[in-house]
């Protein structure tokens, strides 16, 4: 379940764990949230509970029998630092993204006080990306708290981008992926902001990666900005 996906950036998606909770602007209109909650109460559907918060310790070791290499996006229907998640459960997540080395993992949160309390007990091998959801100013020092953790990759979610980041420090960070809302109610994004990252990214050696404009649907406005798809992939962080 949940190898393919349609989400630009990475390749398939892993959920051992599934429902979240609205932590933040940018969860206003989750797209999770919105199609876990069409299934809540149909008996024997994955989403039966909606989009509560449920572990599924059967799904910890389908990476594992992946045969062919992928990027893979962890927890794309959930929070991996959710805090009612068990440090435990955080642990064996991350044995399973250790022992399958052909893969790499692309972890993204909006909790950044749970991802730093976890960190040091936590293995972080070059395999394992971790990126943190910045999607206004109100929450830029969030980029402070990622570079705190030993990752390969560390990378920028400003995804829906809701707001300038002009004062977005990009030290030290190995890549940014920005993107419009998309939705019922979506938020329109200004193509401004965008190109101020896109500038400064390409200023700084931080790959830049523009997922969508956003609209009624994720592909409505599609994927240029100033007439080119925006695709960079990082590179790993070598070890000290």
């Amino acid at each position: 379940m949940g190898q393919a996906t349609k989400i630009e950036w990475t390749e398939a998606t892993w959920n051992p764990v599934t429902g979240c909770d609205r932590v933040s602007p940018g969860c206003a209109h989750c797209y999770a949230l919105t199609f876990a909650e069409r299934w809540r109460g149909i008996p024997g559907h994955p989403y039966e509970q909606g989009f509560d918060l449920r572990l599924w310790p059967q799904r910890l070791e389908q990476p594992l029998r992946w045969r062919r290499p992928r990027m893979i996006f962890v927890n794309s229907m959930s929070d991996l630092f959710h805090e009612r998640i068990p440090d435990a459960y955080v642990a064996e997540v991350f044995d399973v993204m250790a022992n399958a080395p052909q893969h790499t993992f692309q972890v993204l949160t909006k909790r950044p006080a749970r991802m730093t309390e976890l960190a040091p007990t936590l293995p972080w091998p070059e395999n394992v990306w971790l990126g943190i959801t910045i999607e206004n100013r109100r929450f830029v020092d969030r980029a402070d708290v990622l570079r705190t953790v030993p990752a390969a990759v560390r990378f920028i979610s400003a995804e829906p981008l809701l707001t300038p980041l002009t004062d977005l420090v990009l030290e030290n960070i190995d890549w940014l992926i920005a993107g419009g809302e998309s939705g019922h109610g979506h938020r329109p994004v200004n193509i401004a902001w965008l190109r101020d990252l896109r500038d400064r990214c390409l200023q700084e050696g931080v790959a830049f990666f523009f997922k969508q404009w956003g609209g009624r649907t994720s592909k409505a406005g599609g994927r240029l900005l100033d007439g080119l798809e925006w695709n960079q992939m990082p590179r790993v962080r070598q070890a000290a």
